[in-house]
Protein backbone atom coordinates (compact mmCIF):
# COMPACT_ATOMS: atom_id res chain seq x y z
CA UNK A 1 0.00 0.00 0.00
CA UNK A 2 1.42 3.13 -0.72
CA UNK A 3 1.33 6.32 1.11
CA UNK A 4 0.20 9.73 -0.13
CA UNK A 5 2.37 12.03 -0.80
CA UNK A 6 0.99 14.31 2.26
CA UNK A 7 1.09 11.23 4.99
CA UNK A 8 5.39 11.73 4.20
CA UNK A 9 5.35 15.52 4.99
CA UNK A 10 2.29 15.97 7.07
CA UNK A 11 4.55 16.42 10.53
CA UNK A 12 6.40 19.70 8.91
CA UNK A 13 3.44 21.85 7.23
CA UNK A 14 -0.21 22.61 8.47
CA UNK A 15 -2.74 20.19 7.57
CA UNK A 16 -5.17 21.04 3.94
CA UNK A 17 -8.76 21.58 3.89
CA UNK A 18 -9.12 17.95 2.50
CA UNK A 19 -7.06 16.53 4.79
CA UNK A 20 -8.98 18.28 7.66
CA UNK A 21 -12.11 17.86 6.22
CA UNK A 22 -10.87 13.48 5.87
CA UNK A 23 -9.40 13.65 9.38
CA UNK A 24 -13.00 14.70 11.26
CA UNK A 25 -14.85 12.52 9.14
CA UNK A 26 -12.49 9.40 10.42
CA UNK A 27 -12.44 10.65 14.10
CA UNK A 28 -16.17 10.72 13.56
CA UNK A 29 -16.49 6.94 12.59
CA UNK A 30 -13.91 6.43 15.28
CA UNK A 31 -16.59 7.66 17.80
CA UNK A 32 -19.03 5.71 17.08
CA UNK A 33 -17.34 2.67 17.92
CA UNK A 34 -15.06 3.80 20.65
CA UNK A 35 -16.78 1.97 23.37
CA UNK A 36 -15.46 -1.54 21.97
CA UNK A 37 -13.13 -2.93 19.49
CA UNK A 38 -14.17 -1.06 16.66
CA UNK A 39 -13.08 -3.43 12.91
CA UNK A 40 -11.82 -1.22 10.09
CA UNK A 41 -11.83 -2.20 7.08
CA UNK A 42 -8.89 -0.91 4.32
CA UNK A 43 -8.77 -1.25 0.67
CA UNK A 44 -5.63 -0.85 -0.81
CA UNK A 45 -4.37 0.42 -4.04
CA UNK A 46 -5.05 -2.57 -6.15
CA UNK A 47 -8.75 -2.56 -3.76
CA UNK A 48 -7.71 -5.77 -1.66
CA UNK A 49 -9.51 -5.44 1.63
CA UNK A 50 -7.90 -6.05 4.94
CA UNK A 51 -9.74 -6.07 7.90
CA UNK A 52 -7.62 -4.11 11.28
CA UNK A 53 -9.28 -4.24 14.71
CA UNK A 54 -8.76 -1.11 16.94
CA UNK A 55 -8.89 -1.75 20.34
CA UNK A 56 -10.24 0.93 22.74
CA UNK A 57 -7.05 2.26 23.57
CA UNK A 58 -5.59 2.72 20.35
CA UNK A 59 -9.31 4.36 18.86
CA UNK A 60 -9.28 7.08 21.62
CA UNK A 61 -5.27 7.54 20.82
CA UNK A 62 -5.82 8.02 16.80
CA UNK A 63 -9.24 10.04 18.00
CA UNK A 64 -6.62 12.65 19.78
CA UNK A 65 -4.21 12.97 16.74
CA UNK A 66 -7.16 13.51 14.17
CA UNK A 67 -8.82 16.21 16.56
CA UNK A 68 -5.68 18.16 16.32
CA UNK A 69 -5.45 17.48 12.14
CA UNK A 70 -9.13 17.85 12.07
CA UNK A 71 -8.58 21.68 13.83
CA UNK A 72 -5.50 22.10 11.23
CA UNK A 73 -3.20 21.81 13.85
CA UNK A 74 0.41 20.52 12.91
CA UNK A 75 1.42 17.19 15.02
CA UNK A 76 4.63 15.89 15.70
CA UNK A 77 4.64 12.27 17.42
CA UNK A 78 7.28 12.12 20.05
CA UNK A 79 7.83 8.51 21.37
CA UNK A 80 8.00 8.18 25.06
CA UNK A 81 11.27 6.75 25.12
CA UNK A 82 12.89 9.35 22.87
CA UNK A 83 15.16 11.56 23.84
CA UNK A 84 14.78 15.36 23.19
CA UNK A 85 16.85 18.72 22.80
CA UNK A 86 16.37 21.35 24.76
CA UNK A 87 14.58 23.50 21.85
CA UNK A 88 12.64 20.35 21.18
CA UNK A 89 11.56 19.86 24.89
CA UNK A 90 10.82 23.99 24.81
CA UNK A 91 9.01 24.11 22.13
CA UNK A 92 6.57 21.19 23.41
CA UNK A 93 5.90 23.32 26.39
CA UNK A 94 4.96 25.94 24.29
CA UNK A 95 8.05 28.04 26.43
CA UNK A 96 11.39 29.78 25.13
CA UNK A 97 13.83 27.79 25.32
CA UNK A 98 16.10 30.11 28.12
CA UNK A 99 13.40 29.64 30.01
CA UNK A 100 12.96 25.93 29.85
CA UNK A 101 17.03 25.61 30.44
CA UNK A 102 15.74 27.56 33.77
CA UNK A 103 13.28 24.71 34.29
CA UNK A 104 16.12 21.95 33.94
CA UNK A 105 18.51 24.49 36.56
CA UNK A 106 16.51 24.22 38.98
CA UNK A 107 16.17 20.84 38.58
CA UNK A 108 12.27 21.01 37.64
CA UNK A 109 12.59 18.63 35.03
CA UNK A 110 15.72 15.36 35.23
CA UNK A 111 17.94 15.37 32.25
CA UNK A 112 21.19 13.88 31.28
CA UNK A 113 24.35 15.37 29.85
CA UNK A 114 25.74 14.17 26.62
CA UNK A 115 28.62 16.15 25.69
CA UNK A 116 28.23 19.55 26.60
CA UNK A 117 24.67 19.49 25.48
CA UNK A 118 21.67 18.52 27.80
CA UNK A 119 19.12 16.00 26.68
CA UNK A 120 14.96 15.19 28.36
CA UNK A 121 13.69 11.62 28.04
CA UNK A 122 10.36 12.57 26.53
CA UNK A 123 8.56 10.63 29.38
CA UNK A 124 10.48 13.09 32.06
CA UNK A 125 9.13 15.96 29.72
CA UNK A 126 5.27 14.74 29.27
CA UNK A 127 5.11 14.06 33.47
CA UNK A 128 6.44 17.64 34.23
CA UNK A 129 3.78 18.79 31.93
CA UNK A 130 1.10 16.61 33.30
CA UNK A 131 2.07 18.11 36.96
CA UNK A 132 2.14 21.51 35.71
CA UNK A 133 -1.16 21.01 33.50
CA UNK A 134 -3.22 19.58 36.89
CA UNK A 135 -1.35 22.42 38.67
CA UNK A 136 -2.75 25.27 36.62
CA UNK A 137 -6.30 23.49 36.57
CA UNK A 138 -6.56 23.09 40.35
CA UNK A 139 -5.73 26.72 40.69
CA UNK A 140 -8.05 28.02 37.85
CA UNK A 141 -10.94 25.40 39.65
CA UNK A 142 -9.79 27.78 42.81
CA UNK A 143 -10.44 31.17 41.10
CA UNK A 144 -13.31 29.54 39.72
CA UNK A 145 -14.76 28.94 43.29
CA UNK A 146 -13.92 32.42 44.79
CA UNK A 147 -15.68 34.40 41.64
CA UNK A 148 -18.69 32.27 42.47
CA UNK A 149 -18.16 33.36 45.93
CA UNK A 150 -18.74 36.98 44.72
CA UNK A 151 -21.22 36.95 42.86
Amino acid sequence: MTMPAFAEELGSRLPSASEKAAANQLRQILASHASGNATLRVLDDDKTSTEITLTPGLSRLLMELLRHVGRGDAVTLVPVGQMLTTQQAADILNVSRPFFISLLEKGEIAFDTVGRHRRIKAEDLFAYKRARDDKRGSALSALAELDAEHL
